[in-house]
């Protein structure tokens, strides 16, 4: 018998703190249908005085119902609908009044995700798929994190990907070898679960989004997989990609967006239990920190039980390893450390991080909210730095302002902030730090350093926009010296898809709906520029392989780290007495930003050159016998002692 991710299991909240409607609790909405060869058991979450209608299928689309049965008023807000015999193949609907949905938590669906399916989940295991784990790791810092949109990474000709922009792209060898040689060890994917803006049924037609406007949370979306009208292809199709992954050494990190919908109306919320998930201002409107047009209430009991079941289900059932949180300071801080506690009792490594802002400011104050400066309340879960992204690059709300790249005096700290990894180092004066009001990272891994995303311009864009002039071996330098910031940070890395082969996105800052010839990669760049991937790569595996550089540890950072005096459009430090018991007694970092030389003085006189002029060796490029180190123009140096 199947049966749902959590049995039986009760919310255990107080009356006092459910909705005016809801008094006792409800089942899980995990369990919304459970299967068996003999009966299948729908359950369904609504308000009490409404009468749904659980409607089956043959298809999943078109067609009329078979069967139309009123559900059984169960339990407070709970209704039930028990049909004999086996089920399989056929789909359903659940309908309140406000037009026929698959419900909130349907794990299989059809096309475009209109309906439901009933379908044996362990029929769609990928060969050995018990036998698939999750990678542990020493700390989050361990990690470098890649993200990654399935078909943007593989859909052009140059990738020579079989089965371009789909799941199955990750289980060619030439996509996940080049993940290997890179060195990056996590693959976070732009969302996967079943969106609305690709229609699933014109897929000859050229169809790009993001897919932050979600449908269907707990399947995934039938756009990437090779045919959307099989429900169990698209999640068998998921789960080879996944095991491809681990068997390569690499984690799966999946995009979560639960903190708006598609819309209202049209929503699988709104139908079911209508205006309950959303939180409405005091004039009654819907309120909108999202920018989408909504947010959702997770401080309300059914929602919070929802974003928990739904997390232990993708961990659980797919196996993945962490979870990227999108606009994360629209949700409560409550909600967000019982979903870190419950997914690491399926997986004790798995990493929760998010976007600790709002595109406005939520009904509930900031307080409870999951905000960047609330982090240091929410032990496990890291945050996106945009305090060491907008000083290195320049503001989000200006693509043409330039930073630290730019030379531009006065970012220092703020790099030097997020060279620490957000935590409260004496070195850092925190007046001088843009944005930050604290030091919001109790452990430098719930710190996430980067420089570009999806989200904005990306770095090549950005240089161009910002830097009047620049040309391509400019252009260069400043890339490779931006992301060495981010890659010798005491955070966790994070950088995006493409720019290890300098990718550009043709000047389109906000590219979620632009054609692939915006969006793609264009493989070829690794022939034109392969210094550029070069570097990328023996940073990361000189990150890999020198501790110093990833101590995972507040106390650590705070008694190996020390910054350097420097001047304007300089950072500099040091990662003394053998860090993290590195073999590198001494290392010393040199980020220059000016169009000239610099002049540092060393705390020691002998030394060996690792990195300069966009070169890496950790052989070593030259040993020197003094205690000034000249550090190139536009470029990062490091040395370490011998």
């Amino acid at each position: 018998m199947i049966i749902g991710l959590l049995g039986a299991c009760l919310i255990t909240a107080s009356a006092e703190n459910l909705p005016a409607q809801a008094t006792a609790a409800p089942l899980c909405t995990a369990n919304e249908m459970v299967w068996s060869p003999k009966q299948t058991v729908f359950t369904l979450i609504a308000p009490d005085d409404s009468q749904p209608k659980l409607r089956i299928y043959n298809a999943g689309e078109g067609g009329k119902p078979v069967k139309s049965i009123n559900m059984r008023h169960t339990g407070k807000d709970t209704f039930t609908a028990t049909l004999k015999g086996d089920m399989q193949g056929k789909f359903y609907t659940f309908d309140v009044g406000k037009g026929e949905c698959p419900g909130i938590f349907a794990k299989a669906v059809g096309v475009n995700g209109r309906r439901a399916a009933v379908i044996d989940m362990t029929k769609t295991n990928p060969t050995d798929w018990d036998k698939d784990t999750f990678l542990p790791t020493r700390t989050p810092c361990d990690l470098v994190i890649y993200e990654m949109h399935h078909r943007d990474y593989s859909i052009d000709e140059s990738a020579n990907i079989k089965n371009g922009g789909k799941f199955l792209a990750l289980t060619h060898f030439n996509a996940i070898q080049h993940l290997k040689d890179l060195g990056v060890n996590a693959v976070h994917f732009q969302p996967s679960f079943d969106f609305a803006s690709v229609d699933e049924s014109r897929l000859d037609v050229p169809q790009f989004n993001w897919g932050y406007d979600p449908v269907n949370y707990n399947v995934p979306d039938g756009s990437y997989s090779t045919d959307p009208y099989k429900p169990e292809v698209r999640i068998r199709e998921f789960k080879e990609m996944v095991k491809s992954l681990h068997q390569a050494g690499i984690r799966v990190v999946m995009d979560v967006v639960l903190n708006h919908t598609m819309d209202i109306d049209n929503s699988n919320f709104h139908r079911t239990y209508p205006g309950y998930y959303y939180r409405t201002r005091k004039d009654g409107s819907y309120a909108n920190a999202s920018g989408c047009g909504n947010e959702t209430a997770s401080e309300k009991e059914y929602m919070r039980q929802y974003m928990i079941d739904s997390f232990k289900y993708w961990a659980s059932e797919y196996h993945i390893d962490g979870f990227r949180v999108d606009l994360m300071g629209i949700h409560d801080i409550e909600t967000m450390n019982q979903i870190m506690k419950a997914v690491k009792e399926i997986n004790p490594s798995a990493f929760i991080y998010g976007e600790g802002w709002a595109a406005e400011a939520p009904v509930l104050p900031e307080s409870q909210l999951a905000m960047k400066a609330n982090t240091h309340l929410m032990p496990g879960i890291a945050a996106f730095s945009d305090e060491m992204r907008d000083a290195l690059r320049g503001p989000f709300s200006d693509d043409k302002q330039t930073a630290f790249l730019g030379a531009l005096p006065g970012n220092e700290e703020s790099i030097k902030f997020g060279i620490a990894g957000g935590i409260d180092h004496p070195q850092v004066n925190l007046k001088k730090v843009n944005y930050a009001k604290n030091f919001w990272a109790k452990q430098p891994s719930q710190f996430i350093a980067y420089v570009s995303c999806h989200d904005d311009m990306c770095l090549t864009d950005r240089l161009r926009a910002s830097i009047k002039g620049i040309d391509i071996h400019q252009l260069i330098r400043l890339d490779l010296l931006a992301q060495t910031a981010v890659f010798t940070s005491q955070g966790v890395p994070f950088m995006l898809a493409g720019e290890e082969m300098l990718r550009d996105k043709k000047g389109v800052h906000n590219s979620y709906n632009s054609p692939d010839s915006v969006n793609h990669l264009d493989w070829t760049n690794l022939r034109k520029y392969p210094q550029v991937f070069d570097y990328y790569r023996r940073l990361i595996f000189m990150r890999h392989n020198h501790p110093a550089f990833r101590l995972g540890d507040a106390d650590l950072v705070r008694k190996h780290l020390e910054f350097m005096p420097t001047q304007d459009g300089v950072v500099a430090f040091r990662l003394k007495d053998n860090a993290g018991g590195d073999r590198w007694k001494d290392i010393v970092v040199v980020l220059n930003a000016n169009n000239t030389d610099r002049e540092i003085q060393l705390p020691f006189d002998d030394y060996t050159v690792v990195c300069r002029d966009g070169i890496i060796d950790e052989h070593g490029i030259q040993t020197v016998h003094d205690t000034k180190l000249i550090a190139g123009a536009q470029s990062a140096t490091i040395v370490h002692c011998n």
